[in-house]
């Protein structure tokens, strides 16, 4: 079949949609949904919807998991232009609550294990629809009916979806992607596979990322191509492995920390022989971590960089460009993708630098607007058009007058054999403003190693002010659903 992304985005999905039939489509929890079943709940969605008093166009909100249903409705909405308006479930029943009554949305959707008293009081507050979505049989409910006067945000109309950032730098913000903006949240996350083969006889994509942020373009991308799904409700090594080995899998999307999971759990290469690469991004790779992975299982990593804000990837390896260019380009993201510029300008000046020299990123995409979006990366272009990224100039720790980067601090931790993944914050002084602290998760099995000995080997390969003021080892460092550490929660370790 031909890909929706080369028409107009809603209309070319709402096609791809339609073509599965009685075909296998979404597998979820060892069960496949048809074609047919899912486009057949789609509409009995939107019929509760209107009984519900919910016109066509009006936007709704979703409390999103990653399970069948939530899968449906979103692709069903995207398709026919309804805005989504996105809502983390993994927060407490509370925080839920208080969301979905600031929102005063015309609906709310939530899985029935959503339902809670909370949340029937916040929708009955907002005088929002509500409906329930469950279970294995895709079934759905009116739990309550729309009462008049709207008072949602109208920018909340916009068509396509209204994503959440991951949160780990402070409280997620809702990004808006238009629908038109979606083909290029598509491309971004497909342009990794290269020539691969698509269509209905072609390995299932492999989606597990969550469905609240920018991960959502994982959904998205296999009806796109024509492709067959397997749903994973969260990101687990034996179900991600156990896919990849059932179907064949040839290619999938990691981040570090996953890489970093495969490793410790020591899976056998034949298991993940199929896979010809992994496109990969949410956070910087070491050129230790990729030396380590490619090592051992010979998948090539395709790494990516990207921010909610640009709906996606800007500038990414491609299976080509790794073949030619990847062995002297290590610590690279790739060239910058179609329909995307991206410059690095001096901090101070905004003046646009040399090839060569560290700035702060900046990005323009052609579909989202004329505008340059300035990130708090720093980075480089090298002369062939590569991007590498330096760390984050917004996490600086200024101690004392002496500026800190968090990731040169933690590069120099994991670099310790007992080391699988750290984290370096600052924290308050009295005396110096902020100090580094840093919290280490070790590999299993490991020696665990002394906070003297850590530090030390800080002290030896930076300067001393660099040196963290306390090392914490800890079982697991804290993630969110998209498995990036919370700095925030690594911080309220420290105990001075």
């Amino acid at each position: 079949m031909s890909s929706p992304v080369s028409t107009d985005f809603a209309d070319g999905l709402a096609t791809g949609l339609g073509a599965y039939g009685d075909r296998p489509f979404i597998e979820f929890a060892r069960k496949w949904y048809s074609g047919n079943e899912i486009t057949q709940f789609i509409e009995q969605v939107s019929v509760a919807l209107r009984e519900a008093g919910v016109e066509p166009d009006e936007p709704v909100g979703i409390v999103v998991r990653n399970r069948v249903a939530h899968a449906a409705v979103i692709l069903g909405f995207v398709a026919s232009r309804r805005p989504v308006v996105m809502i983390y479930s993994y927060q407490s029943a509370t925080a839920i609550a208080r969301d979905t009554e600031s929102l005063g949305l015309p609906a709310i959707l939530a899985d029935i294990d959503d339902w809670t008293p909370e949340l029937n009081g916040a929708v009955r507050a907002a005088g929002s629809a509500g409906i329930s979505l469950s279970g294995e049989r895709l079934g759905v409910g009116v739990i309550a009916a729309r009462q008049p006067g709207s008072r949602h945000d109208r920018a909340l109309e916009q068509s396509g979806l209204h994503i959440l950032t991951s949160g780990t730098t402070g409280p997620p913000k809702r990004i808006p992607v238009a629908t038109k903006v979606l083909a290029h949240t598509v491309l971004s996350m497909t342009i990794g596979a290269g020539t691969e083969v698509v269509g209905p006889d072609a390995p299932p994509a492999l989606v597990y990322w969550p469905f609240g942020s920018i991960g959502v373009c994982q959904l998205l991308a296999a009806p796109c191509s024509g492709k067959r799904m397997v749903l994973l409700e969260k990101f687990s090594v034996p179900e991600w492995v156990q896919a990849i080995k059932t179907y064949r899998i040839t290619r999938a999307g990691v981040q570090p920390a996953i890489l970093r999971m495969l490793l410790q759990a020591d899976v056998p290469p034949e298991d993940l022989a199929s896979l010809e690469g992994l496109s990969g991004g949410s956070g910087p790779l070491e050129p230790e971590l990729r030396a380590e992975f490619e090592s051992r299982y010979g998948i090539p990593l395709l790494w990516a960089y990207g921010a909610t804000e640009f709906a996606g990837s800007v500038c990414s390896w491609t299976p080509e460009l790794y073949r030619r260019y990847g062995a002297d380009k290590p610590d690279s993201v790739g060239r910058t993708l179609p329909g995307v510029r991206v410059r690095i300008v001096d901090p101070d000046t905004a003046a646009e630098v040399p090839a060569g020299r560290i700035g702060l990123l900046e990005a323009r995409v052609e579909v989202i607007g004329p505008d340059w979006v300035r990130t708090t990366d720093l980075a480089s272009i090298d002369e062939d058009g590569f991007v590498t990224l330096h760390g984050r100039g917004d996490g600086a720790i200024n101690r004392g007058g002496f500026k800190i980067l968090p990731e040169t601090v933690r590069r120099v931790l994991i670099s310790h054999p007992s080391v699988l993944d750290a984290c370096v914050v600052g924290v308050p002084d009295a005396r110096l403003g902020a100090v580094p602290f840093a919290a280490v998760e070790l590999r299993r099995d490991a020696v665990t190693p002394t906070e003297a000995e850590l530090k030390d080997l800080v002290r030896e390969a930076l300067p001393s002010h660099h040196v963290p003021v306390a090392v914490a080892v800890v079982d697991a460092l804290p993630r969110n659903a998209a498995l990036k550490v919370r700095p925030g929660d690594v911080a309220a370790l420290y105990r001075p």
